[in-house]
């Protein structure tokens, strides 16, 4: 036994040996089974990591063989051009660039547009970037500038209805309240006027009426028709509907009733109810209280 065998061994590994020279060793030994031979095959963490490698140097090399050398890809063709951004350009312009790389111009159809100017291009087919063969034709649309629509006349219209109307035409509504005298909720101005021709889409003002200023009914009970009818036309109010009943005594040609009652708040125009005492007479003409004549 030689001295220092046993230091070499265990800085050999301990004497174990390694798991590819154990497959190795096995290979072509008689008795060896195809199974065990797999088994020690996949229980080395080198063989596989071959095995990996090898398969993904295959298929790579395959793969560049097929398509560069069974299969190339056809030629480029020659005569190309790039199709370029026609956009926000006049046709004469357009035509004389086109011409320069061999493309035809061909106008297709028209449309308005709120922003871009009459007769400048807002579309083109192909589009830009792309590629055509010399010779092919480039379609474009033109702008005919923004859409011109005479103001629809709204005023004396509510002003729910006049927005309706305007909004159905292309128009954009705002709406202002003002003071006025016509009644709550009606259009009393337009800006622009009624009929002038305006860009769609574009703001019409409306000046809504805010209505007449609101003030305290008076009290007409125990005046006079005459009296009660006078108060009225002073504070601009109409008078509408006068009424009799019958009344004993110092009520009569006095108003008992009005409608709206005293403190409610009103506008001027509005209409005034009245109801006035009257002497009245029962069946037969008699009147009541009044013994008939002899």
């Amino acid at each position: 036994m030689k001295l220092g065998g046993s230091r070499r061994r265990r800085r050999r590994g301990g004497g174990k040996t390694p798991p590819w020279k154990s497959l190795l060793s096995g290979v072509g030994k008689k008795g060896a089974g195809f199974r065990t031979w797999v088994s020690a095959f996949f229980r080395d963490p080198w063989a596989v990591g071959a095995l990996i490698l090898l398969a993904i140097v295959g298929f790579s090399g395959g793969y560049l063989i097929s398509t560069r050398v069974v299969y190339p890809p056809p030629p480029p063709p020659g005569d190309v051009s790039p199709v370029p951004d026609l956009r926000d350009q006049p046709p004469l312009e357009v035509a004389d660039t086109l011409r320069a790389l061999g493309l035809a111009l061909d106008l297709v159809d028209s449309m308005s547009h709120p922003t871009i100017p009459a007769g400048q291009i807002v579309g083109q087919s192909p589009l830009s970037g792309q590629l055509l063969l010399v010779g092919d034709t480039v379609r474009v649309t033109l702008s005919t500038g923004p859409e011109q629509r005479p103001v629809p006349d709204v005023l004396e219209l509510r002003a729910d209805r006049a927005r309706t109307i305007l909004e159905a035409s292309g128009f954009l509504v705002l709406l202002d309240s003002v003071d006025a005298d016509d009644p709550r909720g009606e259009v009393v101005g337009m800006s622009p006027e009624a009929g002038s021709e305006a860009t769609i889409p574009m703001e019409v003002r409306l000046s809504v009426s805010m209505g007449p200023p609101e003030f305290e009914m008076p009290l007409l009970v125990g005046l006079s028709e005459e009296d009660a009818v006078a108060v009225l036309d002073s504070l601009g109010l109409e008078v509408g509907e006068v009424e009799t009943r019958f009344r004993f005594g110092r009520d009569q040609g006095l108003v008992v009733e009005q409608d709206p009652p005293a403190r409610s708040m009103v506008q001027e125009g509005a209409t005034v109810r009245l109801v006035v005492g009257r002497r009245g007479t029962y069946s037969g003409g008699t009147p009541r209280g009044i013994l008939p004549p002899p």
